[in-house]
């Protein structure tokens, strides 16, 4: 792998794990996400170990890639569904690959 340096493993302990969530939203569906939405959805993650650490959005904010930590594939799937929030894929990440 000449030319990527490995950063290790994307957790620091055993039982969080990244992925990332891929999201498919209406138009305009995105226009509403302050903060108390925000803490609304941080809130109901908690519940199930899950944390939300950041999200990126294409350019009309219809699809969004979201980057969580979590005990299970399941227990972002039960977070999502608690937050009523669609889940196109979720794909697990142990590896963070530093561009330096």
């Amino acid at each position: 792998m000449s030319g990527l340096a490995l950063a290790g493993t994307a957790d620091a302990t055993a039982t969080n794990h990244r992925y990332v969530i891929q999201r498919t939203f209406p138009q305009g569906a995105l226009a509403g996400l302050d903060a108390a939405t925000k803490a609304k959805v941080n809130q109901n993650n908690a519940r199930y170990g899950v944390k939300w650490l950041m999200s990126f959005a294409n350019g009309d904010k219809t699809k969004t890639f979201c980057i969580y930590e979590g005990p299970t594939e399941n227990a972002i799937r039960e977070a999502a569904k608690a937050n009523h929030l669609p889940v196109d894929s979720i794909t697990e990440v142990p590896v963070t690959l530093e561009a330096k």
